[in-house]
């Protein structure tokens, strides 16, 4: 019998520290405004003396503690939070709607906070179709470049990041049309503008 309970008892100490992990990165996330994953479980290993685990909770058990942490403490802050965030990203989706953009990330899963950024997907074949629109407008930004998954290959893609005068800041980045053709967005993970004011009039 031991020998049967030593297995499951080393299981059951692994399990709560993934779950103890895992709330004080919720923690981390939403009190410090943490938008990292991967940052925030390894402060919380160090703040739990556990710097050397190899059993790290998933991005995914990490935001169900944040979506409890939030319900708990920040349910009266919270909703106002998001809703700004929501509308701002949706003002910026109506100034590139000839880009057909989605709402992606946090502002989209309701996760983001008040150091939440916005993330934005626009499609076009024209790589600098979308500098020559943010020039033309004198719209501020910073370019750069972001590898993305696309029909099984790796590709750099234009990316483009606004900072609004409340500082929150939007990354674009800006796909190929056969992207926004190809079946892979979800409407839980991605958001057209419709989509975007239908969740504001909820």
């Amino acid at each position: 019998m031991p020998k049967e309970r030593a297995p499951r008892e080393y299981a059951n100490r692994r399990d709560l520290m993934r779950e103890q992990l895992a709330h004080q990165a919720a923690k981390l996330m939403a009190e410090d405004g943490i938008t990292d994953h991967a940052f925030a479980k390894r402060k919380a290993a160090r703040q739990l003396g556990a710097a050397d685990t190899q059993h790290l909770p998933s991005n995914q058990e990490v935001n169900d503690a944040l979506n409890s942490y939030r319900a708990l403490y920040q349910r009266d802050s919270h909703p106002d939070i998001l809703r700004q965030l929501r509308e701002e990203a949706l003002n910026i989706m109506g100034v590139l709607a000839e880009f057909h953009p989605y709402l992606t990330g946090s502002v989209l899963n309701g996760l983001a906070g008040d150091s939440s950024d916005i993330n934005l997907m626009l499609f076009s074949d024209d790589a600098k179709a979308v500098l020559l629109f943010l020039l033309k407008r004198n719209i501020d930004f910073e370019d750069g470049e972001w590898k993305v998954q696309t029909s099984g290959r790796q590709e750099t893609v234009p990316s483009y990041t606004l900072t609004s005068e409340s500082g929150t800041q939007t990354h674009i980045i800006v796909l190929p049309e056969k992207a926004r053709h190809s079946g892979v967005r979800h409407p839980e993970t991605h958001a057209d503008i419709a989509a975007v004011s239908g969740l504001l009039a909820a």
